[in-house]
C-alpha cells in the first residue's frame, strides 16, 4: 500500500519540549519549555523528487450516496479529474459510478455490505458471482484496487457476523485468484477505532482481547495476501469528548504544547498521528509489523446542530487542509516516518438523507453543484496563485529580475505554523531559523514561516504552484531580506 516509489533522501521534523498537557482520551503528558528543534531523518538513495501537487497517490476520498441530490457520476468523475485526488472509496459497488470512473486512472475501492457477509462466507459460488458482477465486468478500465468486505463489523455486537467475516474475505480472495486478479486487487475490511481497548499513550495500543482470536485470523489473512488494515480515526470525536482549546489545536494540526508518550518519550503534535500510531502499536504487539495501515475514513464536519461541539467551516477547513499538508510533507507518523499513509477523507459530498445529528450530513468537501464547500487546495487549478498581492516587507529598491515567495497578509499564525512545518519537512535547510541562526530573530512564527516558505519555493522548481501553500502565499519582487538574514531569490 502506501510506499515511496523511489529510493529517497527525505527530512522530517518534530517540534519538541512543549508545556505539559493531558490528552483527550487519557494520555499523561510531560512538560518542558518551548523551543524549536529540527530532527532530521535520512535514507540512502536518490534524492526524493519534489512531488507536484497534481499527483498524490496517498490522497483519497469517500463517495457516500445516502442522498437524493447528488450530481451524475459522469460529472463527479470530471470533478475528481480536476483535483489531486487519486483514489475513491465507495461503500458499495454502484455500476454507474464504477463505469464513470473508467479510464480516468483513479483507484477505486468497492465494498461488500455487511448484509452480504453471510452469503459470501457460506457460498463460494456467491462470492465468485459477486466478483464477476462487480469487478470483472469493469476491470481493468475501471481501476479497482481494493475490496472491503463489511464495515466496522469487529466493533459490532453481532458475534455471528464477526465469525463469518474471515470466511467471506477468503472466498472473495479465492474468487479473485481464480480470475487471475489475486495479486492486483486486495481484500480487506474496515474497522472503527473501537477495535482498540487501549490507545493511550499510542505506544500502548492494543486490540480488544475478547475478539483477539478472530482479529488474529483476519490479520494472518492480510499478512499472507498483502492487504492493508483499514481504520477510521476521527480526531473530531476525540475533541468532542474533551472540548478544550488546547485539545482543539492538537486535533486540528495547529500550534499546541505537544503531548509526550510516556511509553517511549515520543512527542506528538497532532491527534491524527497519535491515533494512527496507536493502531500501529496494536498491530506490532500482536506480531503483524508487516501489515500496512490505510485510513479508510477521517474528516471534520463544517456544520451541525446548535448544541454541537466542534463543527464549523473554520475547523473543517483547518483539519482537512492541515491533514492534506501533513500528508504532502511525507513526514509520516513518529512510528512510521518518511511515508504518508493512504488516507481517504470523508467525504466527497454531503449525504442529506443520513440519520443522526446534523453534523452527519455536513462532511462534504463539495456541493451537489460541484462547487467547493471550502478550499483545502485539492483543485489543480486552485494551486496556481492569482496575481501577486501587495508584497509583504516592501523593499525600497526592488530588483525586477528576482522573485520571492512570501505569506499573504492576514494569514493566521496557525496556518503559518502549518506552512512552516510542511516546508521544513521537505529537506530544505532550516538551520538559519533555529536558535543562533541568522534568521532566528525575530523569533515569530510569521518570520520563520516566511523564510522557510521562500526557501522551499526557490529549491522546488520556482513554478508558480510551488508558492501556493493552500493559497496563503504570493510571489513578490520586493526582497524580504533584513539585517544579516538573506532570503534566497530567483
Amino acid at each position: 500500500m502506501p510506499t515511496l516509489s523511489h529510493a529517497s533522501i527525505f527530512f522530517f521534523f518534530f517540534s519538541l519540549l512543549f508545556p505539559s498537557l493531558r490528552f483527550a482520551i487519557g494520555f499523561q503528558w510531560s512538560g518542558g519549555t518551548r523551543v524549536h528543534e529540527w530532527v532530521f531523518g535520512y535514507i540512502m538513495g536518490e534524492k526524493l523528487e519534489q512531488r507536484g501537487q497534481d499527483s498524490q497517490s496517498f490522497i483519497g476520498i469517500n463517495y457516500g450516496q445516502v442522498a437524493n441530490n447528488l450530481p451524475p457520476p459522469e460529472a463527479t468523475a470530471k470533478l475528481l479529474k480536476s483535483t489531486s485526488i487519486e483514489k475513491v472509496r465507495l461503500y458499495g459497488a454502484d455500476p454507474g459510478i464504477i463505469k464513470a470512473l473508467a479510464n480516468t486512472g483513479i483507484g477505486i475501492v468497492i465494498g461488500a455490505a455487511n448484509g452480504d457477509i453471510p452469503a459470501l462466507a457460506s457460498d463460494p459460488n456467491f462470492a465468485a458471482q459477486w466478483v464477476n458482477s462487480n469487478v470483472i465486468a469493469y476491470y481493468p478500465a475501471s481501476k479497482i484496487i481494493l475490496i472491503t468486505v463489511g464495515n466496522e463489523v469487529m466493533s459490532s455486537t453481532d458475534q455471528n457476523l464477526m465469525s463469518q467475516l474471515l470466511p467471506a474475505m477468503q472466498n472473495v480472495q479465492n474468487a479473485l485468484n481464480a480470475a487471475s486478479l489475486g495479486g492486483k486487487i486486495k481484500v480487506s475490511t474496515v474497522h472503527s477505532m473501537a477495535v482498540l481497548t487501549q490507545s493511550d499513550p499510542p505506544s500502548s495500543g492494543a486490540f480488544n482481547p475478547a475478539t483477539s482470536d478472530t482479529m488474529r485470523g483476519l490479520l494472518e489473512f492480510q499478512r499472507n495476501t498483502g492487504s492493508p488494515f483499514a481504520i477510521n480515526p476521527y480526531p473530531f470525536f476525540a475533541y468532542q469528548s474533551d472540548p478544550r482549546p488546547e485539545t482543539l489545536a492538537f486535533c486540528l494540526f495547529q500550534p499546541n504544547a505537544g503531548r509526550v508518550d510516556s511509553g517511549n518519550n515520543i512527542k506528538y503534535t497532532n491527534m491524527f498521528d497519535a491515533q494512527v500510531d496507536a493502531v500501529r502499536s496494536a498491530l506490532n504487539a500482536m506480531g503483524f509489523k508487516e501489515v500496512e495501515i490505510v485510513v479508510a475514513e477521517t474528516g471534520w464536519p463544517y456544520s451541525g446542530d446548535a448544541n454541537g461541539v466542534g463543527p464549523s467551516i473554520e475547523n473543517a477547513k483547518a483539519y482537512n487542509g492541515n491533514l492534506i499538508a501533513h500528508l504532502r510533507s511525507m513526514a509520516g507518523t513518529p512510528l512510521m516516518p518518511g511515508k504518508s499513509v493512504d488516507t481517504y477523507i470523508f467525504a466527497l459530498y454531503d449525504e442529506n438523507l443520513k440519520p443522526g445529528p446534523g453534523s452527519e450530513r455536513a462532511f462534504g468537501l463539495f456541493k451537489p453543484d460541484l462547487s467547493m464547500t471550502y478550499d483545502v487546495s485539492l483543485s489543480k487549478s486552485s494551486q496556481t496563485p492569482s496575481t501577486p498581492e501587495t508584497p509583504v516587507n516592501p523593499s525600497p529598491n526592488p530588483t525586477a529580475s528576482s522573485v520571492w515567495c512570501v505569506p499573504k497578509t492576514g494569514v493566521s499564525d496557525a496556518q503559518l505554523q502549518a506552512n512552516l512545518d510542511y516546508a521544513c519537512s521537505q529537506g530544505i535547510d532550516c538551520t538559519p531559523i533555529q536558535p543562533g541562526g541568522a534568521c532566528f530573530e525575530p523569533n515569530t512564527v510569521a518570520s520563520h514561516a516566511a523564510y522557510a516558505m521562500n526557501l522551499l519555493y526557490q529549491s522546488s522548481g520556482k513554478n508558480s504552484w510551488n508558492c501556493d501553500f493552500t493559497q496563503t502565499a504570493t510571489l513578490t519582487s520586493s526582497n524580504p531580506s533584513y539585517n544579516a538574514c538573506t532570503f534566497p531569490g530567483s
